[in-house]
């Protein structure tokens, strides 16, 4: 089984949207990582919902979208009717975290849950069974580009522990500093699902790229 692999819009040149989309659609790229910002729980303000549409419309693999917003249970039907395939939430941002990830579900979508680097695995215990995915954020959110927190590597291997414990099946996200040296290693550790922005838009051969990040698992 090879790593799943979502590249990440954020990174994408976005003068040229429709390029950007149709080489994704020819790559080995699993999703399209879709991070949506409101510069309130992030220092920085990206995409909504018009940018979203337009990307649904030309691109055929499934949408990861990533809520870096205060309160994003309001956009549960909205995400839904957009037909992404799995939202996922920020720990940080939900006071109501069970129930947003059961109204997540009751949409038709796959349920994810955001932990930032300062965030320990353990507060997911209460939810663990119920999530699809969970990622872990391995910079601080709000910006791409920013270099890799190696605590990352232990705080996966403190995951697929957890999960092991409690029989979930949920994958493992990480997102941030994702690159040819960073990837395997998060590999080796148990990461199911690589979120890379910069080192694929960012390449001559962006194929090339993804289809480096399609590690085999053990």
């Amino acid at each position: 089984m090879k790593t799943l692999v979502s590249p990440s819009l954020l990174a994408a040149d976005f003068t040229d949207l429709r390029g950007q989309m149709e080489m994704i659609n020819r790559s080995e790229a699993d999703w399209l990582h879709c991070d949506v910002m409101d510069g309130s729980f992030v220092p920085n303000i990206s995409f909504g919902f018009p940018v979203l549409q337009a990307v649904k419309r030309i691109c055929v693999k499934p949408l990861d979208v990533h809520y870096m917003i205060v309160n994003p249970e309001r956009y549960i039907e909205q995400t839904a009717q957009l037909g992404a395939m799995m939202m996922s939430v920020h720990y940080e941002a939900c006071t109501h975290l069970d129930r947003t990830i059961h109204e997540i579900h009751m949409a038709g979508m796959k349920a994810g849950v955001v932990l930032n680097p300062s965030t320990p695995v353990h507060l997911l215990q209460e939810v663990i069974e119920d999530v699809d995915m969970v990622l872990l954020m391995s910079v601080n959110p709000g910006f791409g580009g920013q270099h890799f927190i190696e605590n990352t590597i232990s705080k996966v291997q403190r995951l697929r522990v957890m999960l092991a414990d409690c029989g979930s099946s949920a994958l493992i996200e990480v997102d941030g500093g994702v690159n040819g040296e960073t990837a395997p290693r998060l590999v080796r550790t148990g990461v199911d699902v690589l979120v890379s922005g910069s080192y694929v838009f960012g390449d001559k051969d962006p194929l090339a790229r993804i289809r480096e990040l399609k590690y085999e698992k053990a």
